[in-house]
Parts: C-alpha cells; sequence; structure tokens
C-alpha cells in the first residue's frame, strides 16, 4: 500500500506536519517494500484551493491512503471521491517514522 505522510522536511526523521493542504513536502512512503521518497508540494504556495491542489497532486501519484493532522472540507471532499483513505495524527509524534509506525500499528484515527 502507498501512503503519504505531510511533513516539515524531506526524511522520515523529518517532524510531521499537520497541516495538509500547506505542508511543504509529502513523505511517500511504500508499505510493502518499506521504500520511500519525498514529494515536494506544489500547492503549498497558492493563494487558494491548496487542499484541493495538494488532494489532485496525490490522486495523480496513486496512494492509498493520507495521513495528516487534519484536512480541510474541501481537501477531505477530494480525496473521498478519489476513494483514498484519510487518517490523523496528534501532535505527539516527533519523527514522520513514528506516524508509519503507528499507522501500521492501526493506532491513527481514519478521518
Amino acid at each position: 500500500m502507498i501512503i503519504v505522510i505531510s511533513s516539515l522536511g524531506k526524511t522520515l526523521e523529518s517532524p510531521p506536519n499537520p497541516r495538509f493542504g500547506r505542508t511543504e513536502f509529502f513523505i511517500k512512503y511504500n508499505s510493502e517494500d518499506n521504500t520511500w521518497e519525498a514529494l515536494e508540494n506544489p500547492a503549498v504556495t497558492q493563494r487558494g484551493g491548496a487542499g484541493i491542489a495538494a488532494s489532485q497532486f496525490l490522486v495523480n501519484h496513486n496512494i492509498s491512503a493520507a495521513i495528516s493532522g487534519h484536512f480541510g472540507p474541501n481537501a477531505y471532499s477530494a480525496l473521498n471521491s478519489a476513494k483514498i483513505k484519510m487518517f490523523t495524527f496528534q501532535n505527539n509524534y516527533e519523527t514522520v517514522s513514528d506516524v508509519i509506525q503507528a499507522y501500521e500499528q492501526n493506532s491513527l484515527e481514519e478521518a
């Protein structure tokens, strides 16, 4: 399964970003082979519609699930329409790796 996590940086050790549409990076993680890559969010500097633009960007990357601290209503609607599952995390995770581990342990709340 391919998931993305909103992140403040480009590595698994970066802090997760609670913002979805305006996150600087998404960490794209393949849970089947434990590979990952950092994706720069093209919507981060948009004046409006960042959530929708970020959602479309992820749809184009064929992800199965998105993980962030919060999804705005437009991003939620766009991801839901694309059948992409959404999970949220609280601010108690220090790294993207911690969020991935929580996801794999089914400890995150589905949005």
